[in-house]
């Protein structure tokens, strides 16, 4: 391929101030001209490291010189440009490149796990594939974003990107993809997912009909309109397309109180990725000489993003299971609320919450060493064990008793919603977030401590009674030092053991949030209420209450039948497949360190046991960290939040902390109504 665009590569990058020398050479009769010149314009601009955007704006800054100071150059390459946009079809780039697909959710996935293994073919006058060959690399739009908008602007403007589009082929191709973007947008207005949220169906989906009709009559009229009667035409285009956006903004309201699922999120982002992509031609096509150069450079960036990460799974589902996400962590977040304690009578009350949960743990882990001694087959052990997990687990839901590792992934939510931007502010009110954080962390202090003040002591108790009642132990004398040597922090893989134990805790959360999005989503009470022929002899008072009893538990039974199987099911997967992957649970651990003391008597040294005891400790620590840092981030994803825009939070949390310590371990005196600085 002949270099149009040799630039002189040197081996360190150039100072803005030493532009590159540019030796072109411009064959009058080829094909791809414009193409090979776009293609070899990019690589000298492109750094070795994608990242790095400093060499990248070097680079592009010796090029903007080269261009602006050589006029037989810059004709050369506006004509090889336009001559380029002429022969590609731009329709496809403009209707597809950046928007979803209307497949729905399920078929763009398997269709992208599809392309990963073998790309789709394109054609060579497609827009696309010139992108493609331009942008051909995964991380290019990393460094393509990373450039200053300004140095953007001017090389577009230097290139001329005209206001108006005086060519019928092009003109007529920007009208095609404007009629394309505006059935499909009316469309998804229609499909059940949107419309089961209208209010009033008729005035709601009365925008999007409007912008229909209009550029239908726009079309019919487009070669006699005046210039004004065109303007209007744009204008109340542009007007129906913002009622559209109100539309949609009012649906995404209701899923608090309505839920949502994956198909009505993937509709909603469909309907406002068109409506965007809409005014940015509609800004093309307007001939009022006002072309908004930043919402173009903000398209750009998007189709190149887009053409790089468009076989991503990563990328496809952070887009679309963000708004699912967001309620799923809503109903979390709600939940969270409850295990957050502010005076001392809450904390005193998670506290006996918790010694409860403990008093249930112990049971748990007691039938769990039991069914360790039946003479069965590893799955069909991992089966009952599970069950005995799940029951246990459903049990301290019932009894609104506390497991204090299941509390991560509730209070993270609830946390996270602190961070949310009030209506009409700038930043969130940092100090009632510090304050929250506070009362997070003596809250798990306080369960905890409630856990571990039962989950100790009772199972030796227990434990030795059995002992002097049959002269036997819960765990053999053969599997006391097996056991023991388990929990060793610094001897065995306990530590990485817990942490996965803790994204189980945070999956089972997941799933307990997702469950109860449903019954939001689908009325699941209000269907049981009316179903004509459930329970046909039911009083009606029944039916509520049993409804009631469905939309309030269902989601908790499930994330502890989830979590049960999770932790029971763990050791028969390593088994299997012969791989260090088993479960650590603080609360299970202390109870079995507990009943292997009844075991080992004083043969053990004081050291070791205070080594095993800080092994459970630093299990029970693990577990917190890792599920409430993945529900955290979660919840911050889902609303959109990014902890990088909010560097002096975790300044202030210092300051906090060396101020008031005890407020972090115990409930503050006056609950800091004076504030906390």
């Amino acid at each position: 391929m002949t270099n149009f665009f040799n630039l002189l590569r040197k081996k360190k990058p150039l100072k803005a101030s030493e532009p590159k020398k540019l030796g072109i050479v411009l064959p009058l009769h080829a094909n791809n001209r414009g193409l090979d010149m776009l293609v070899e314009l990019v690589n000298n601009i492109r750094p070795k490291k994608l990242v790095d955007v400093a060499t990248a704006e070097t680079n592009f800054k010796a090029v903007l010189y080269q261009l602006q100071n050589d006029k037989s150059l810059l004709f050369s390459f506006r004509k090889s440009l336009l001559q380029l946009f002429l022969n590609a079809d731009i329709t496809s780039a403009i209707t597809e490149s950046g928007i979803a697909a209307s497949r729905g959710f399920v078929q763009e996935f398997l269709s992208k796990i599809k392309h990963k293994i073998l790309p789709p073919l394109q054609k060579e006058n497609d827009f696309l594939y010139v992108l493609n060959r331009v942008f051909y690399k995964k991380r290019d739009f990393v460094w393509v974003e990373g450039i200053d908008k300004d140095l953007w602007a001017n090389f577009f403007k230097i290139i001329g990107i005209q206001i108006s589009i005086s060519n019928p082929r092009i003109d007529n191709a920007l009208l095609k993809s404007l009629h394309i973007l505006s059935q499909r947008i009316t469309t998804l207005a229609l499909d059940k997912e949107i419309c089961a949220c209208f209010d009033n169906e008729e005035n709601q989906l009365f925008p999007f009909f409007e912008q229909n009709r209009i550029i239908n009559l726009w079309d019919n009229k487009m070669q006699t309109l005046h210039a004004t009667t065109k303007e209007s035409y744009v204008i109340g285009i542009t007007e129906s397309l913002y009622n559209c956006n109100q539309v949609i903004t009012l649906v995404k309201n209701q899923r608090r109180q309505n839920g949502t699922s994956l198909s009505q999120t993937y509709t909603i982002l469909q309907i406002q990725q068109l409506i965007n992509r809409m005014f940015i031609l509609l800004d093309v096509l307007d001939n009022n000489n006002e072309f908004n150069t930043n919402r173009f450079i903000n398209y750009f960036y998007l189709v190149v993003q887009n053409e790089c990460t468009k076989d991503s799974l990563r990328e496809f589902l952070s887009k679309n299971l963000g708004m699912v996400a967001y309620q799923i962590t809503a109903h979390k977040g709600r939940k969270g609320r409850l295990f957050i304690t502010t005076t001392s009578k809450e904390f005193k009350h998670i506290v006996r919450s918790a010694m409860g949960g403990g008093f249930i743990i112990t049971f748990i882990a007691i039938i769990k060493n039991l069914l360790n001694l039946l003479p069965v087959a590893p799955f069909t052990q991992g089966f009952y064990t599970s069950i005995n997990y799940s029951a246990g687990f459903i049990i301290i839901d019932q009894t609104k008793s506390t497991l204090a590792t299941k509390q991560p992934a509730y209070t993270a939510s609830a946390l996270a919603s602190q961070l949310e931007i009030p209506e009409g502010e700038t930043k969130p009110d940092f100090e009632s977030i510090l304050i929250t954080m506070a009362k997070v962390s003596r809250s798990q202090i306080a369960s905890f401590f409630g856990n571990l003040i039962i989950v100790f002591p009772l199972p030796f108790i227990i434990g030795f009674g059995v002992y002097e009642l049959t002269g036997n132990y819960i765990i053999p004398v053969e599997a006391v030092d097996n056991l023991l040597a388990k929990q060793h922090p610094f001897q065995s893989w306990s530590l990485l053991y817990a942490a996965f134990t803790g994204v189980f805790l945070f999956l089972s959360g997941i799933i307990s949030g997702y469950v109860e999005n449903n019954l939001f989503y689908g009325k699941i009470p209000e269907r049981i209420i009316n179903h004509p022929r459930l329970f046909r002899n039911w009083k009606l008072d029944n039916k509520k209450k049993l409804a009631n009893y469905i939309n309030n538990h269902s989601g908790a039974i499930t994330g502890s039948v989830a979590l049960g199987f999770f932790l029971g099911m763990s050791s028969v997967f390593s088994k299997i497949f012969g791989l260090p992957f088993d479960i650590r649970h603080i609360t299970i651990s202390a109870a079995n360190v507990s009943l292997a003391m009844v075991t080992k008597g004083t043969h053990i040294s004081i050291a070791y046991l205070i080594t095993i005891v800080f092994g459970v400790l630093l299990i029970g620590l693990i577990n917190f960290l890792v599920s409430f840092s993945l529900a955290f981030y979660v919840a911050l994803k889902s609303r959109g939040i990014r902890l990088r825009n909010y560097p002096e939070l975790l300044n202030l949390l210092g300051k906090y902390f060396i101020k008031y310590p005890k407020d972090f371990i115990l409930p503050a005196k006056g609950g800091r109504e004076n504030g906390i600085f």
